[in-house]
């Protein structure tokens, strides 16, 4: 087994950090310290180190949390403030697959699978985002429309796949389809025409719903797993 999908299986990060973390000479394989990404490990009789901690293989966990506003979307935070990791009880170390802005709320995915991670996570798989949206005016059909069919955002096209009304008489509210999720996507895609979003709620990711109250969690279920592993196979 290769040195990163055996770390990213260990639940260590997801296998993009894992590979960041033995280019910059974290790790160890029987006490030497290796830098080549394509080193094998011997799951049964290799010692492997990160950071100077033994690490091995642990049992995968998949988490569904209903996200509320006021977290950080990450492990760990220098100041203090309560992270979506505080908000599970695992006796697994776990990590969130992408990123939820302070204030936005819903569907977010934790686990320490590395390879469910990456398939989620990676552009190439087309994973489903859909949002609500609060925006502080009503939307053009004009800037619908050109949502849609695409604009120029840091001198790369983007697009979304859909903007629906689901409450015709309030243009302010939108549900957004897309398959970005990074750096703040949504936001500056409404921001490069003038709009500012004053809410925002994740409401379905890769097909899971937040079908739990805000705050709380729960664990995906094998068929759920089985859905997305298969459906956006590596």
């Amino acid at each position: 087994m290769r040195i990163n999908k055996y770390l990213s299986d260990c639940g260590i990060a997801s296998r993009r950090k894992v590979e960041e973390f033995i280019l910059q000479g974290r790790v160890m394989v029987n006490n030497k310290t290796v830098g080549n990404l394509s080193i094998k490990i011997d799951s049964e009789n290799d010692f492997v180190h990160v950071d100077g901690e033994v690490v091995s293989i642990k049992k995968h966990v998949y988490y569904l949390l209903n996200k509320p506003k006021g977290t950080i979307t990450t492990t760990k935070d220098d100041k203090g403030r309560t992270t979506v990791v505080d908000l599970i009880k695992s006796d697994q170390s776990i990590y969130p697959i992408g990123r939820l802005d302070f204030n936005t709320t819903g569907v977010l995915l934790l686990t320490n699978d590395g390879n469910f991670s990456y398939l989620l996570s990676h552009p190439k798989h087309k994973v489903p985002r859909e949002y609500d949206v609060k925006l502080d005016r009503e939307l053009t059909e004009e800037d619908r429309k050109r949502l849609v069919l695409g604009i120029v955002l840091e001198k790369k096209q983007s697009r979304f796949e859909s903007i629906t009304s689901p409450q015709k008489k309030n243009k302010v509210l939108l549900r957004v389809k897309c398959y970005e999720g990074k750096n703040h996507f949504v936001k500056r895609m409404f921001a490069s025409l003038g709009y500012t979003v004053i809410s925002l709620n994740r409401c379905s990711y890769a097909g899971l719903t937040a079908d739990i109250p805000v705050g709380a969690y729960r664990k995906l279920s094998l068929s759920e797993i089985s859905k997305i592993t298969s459906h956006y196979a590596l």
